[in-house]
């Protein structure tokens, strides 16, 4: 251990502060789909002998990824498809959503929602990758005051139903 004899960063070099790791069933392919479908650079991989990846970096644009096999085993290693879905939707701002929308659903990404344009001020969308992982893709396009939003948001939601439909 470090035990004070050199100056060490607790938060290494360009990572941030909250880092998503997923487990995926199949981390080989879905290293190539993330790289296909959101642009990602591979920063590191490291296998178990067996050839399962044990742990990979990516970079999106300037966030990382962890990801790693599911090792079912361990009991928490679980991806979505041993879990049966995910909870968890993985927001990701990007210059062009509906290019990347598009990208993703081309790389074999199954399409949630077609991008459009939400009363918060992003263009939205959501697709759901080949590993069962959701992901939100949004362009900010307008800044709207949190008072706006509000009534902007109560036209949406506090229609009745008949009004809606």
């Amino acid at each position: 251990m470090n035990q004070g004899k050199s100056k060490v960063k607790p938060i290494p070099e360009g990572m941030h502060t909250i880092t998503p790791h997923l487990i995926i069933k199949g981390a080989d392919a879905a290293i190539a789909f993330y790289k296909k479908a959101l642009g990602a650079q591979e920063i590191h991989r490291s296998l178990t002998p067996d050839g399962k990846v044990m742990h990979a970096s990516l970079k999106i644009g300037d966030s990382m990824l962890f990801l790693a096999d599911e090792f079912p085993q361990m009991g928490t290693c679980k991806s979505p498809q041993g879990l049966g879905g995910s909870p968890v939707t993985l927001h990701l701002y990007v210059e062009d959503v509906d290019k990347v929308f598009k990208q993703a659903v081309d790389a074999g990404a199954q399409a949630r929602m077609p991008p459009s344009d939400m009363f918060w001020g992003d263009r939205y969308g959501q697709v759901t990758d080949p590993f069962g992982h959701v992901w939100a893709l949004a362009t900010h396009i307008e800044d709207v005051p949190q008072e706006e939003m509000l009534k902007r948001a109560n036209e949406i939601y506090c229609k009745p139903a008949a009004a809606k439909a």
